[in-house]
């Protein structure tokens, strides 16, 4: 997703004196066009972006800058650790976590042995993780997702345009447009069986479409 990206980009000049855009766009397997957006967007927040051109050339925070660690207080920093580290029980990803260990670290007010833990894992973490995976590169790359739905009514074979990922009532659901329905539709993960990321695209609707 793109916010993670945009974290990740950050922390990625935070560590290296100076990066490229196909460095990043390789990275990330983005275009460079979009890379040069997620700069945009990351100096729109406030985070000072250098860009030399030419050979030794590349992208870089201004030397000055630090990250004002002031900026939370000790309980909006455990918060952010736990939701960090919640999200990352159900990705196979481990850069989520690196980020909140990372946090912990360079400030002293936080620990990471706090005394909430977020888990959104569930008892068939498999299933679920695969399911979100597939989800979030459909999401990405604008490309439709098949699948046998269960409900009250029965099953049924959907198509849907995909454009959210949401946790909420304690499980998860894929917020899309549905093809067959001619409609924006909820679907719960664990009523949702033998999906497929098709080949084929989609233009995302228009109030809906991300950047």
């Amino acid at each position: 997703m793109k916010i993670d990206r945009l974290i990740s980009i950050i922390f990625i000049l935070l560590q290296k004196d100076k990066v490229t855009a196909p460095e990043l766009a390789k990275r990330f397997e983005v275009s460079r066009r979009t890379i040069n957006r997620d700069i945009a967007d990351i100096c729109k927040v406030g985070i000072p972006i250098v860009t030399t051109q030419g050979s030794g050339g590349g992208i870089s925070i201004l030397d000055s800058y630090k990250i004002d660690k002031a900026l939370f207080n000790k309980d909006e920093l455990q918060a952010i650790f736990s939701g960090l580290q919640g999200i990352d029980s159900i990705s196979k990803r481990s850069y989520l976590a690196n980020i909140a260990e990372k946090l912990s670290k360079k400030n002293n007010q936080i620990e990471s042995n706090g005394n909430i833990i977020i888990d959104l894992s569930s008892h068939d973490q498999k299933p679920l993780v695969q399911k979100i995976e597939l989800i979030k590169m459909a999401i990405q790359e604008s490309k439709y997702i098949s699948f046998l739905y269960y409900s009250e009514k029965g099953e049924s074979v959907r198509r849907i345009e995909p454009y959210y990922l949401i946790f909420r009532w304690s499980a998860w659901y894929v917020f899309g447009y549905c093809m067959e329905r001619k409609d924006y539709r909820l679907f719960k993960l664990n009523r949702l069986w033998n999906m497929n990321i098709q080949r084929e695209k989609f233009v995302p609707r228009k109030y809906l479409k991300r950047n």
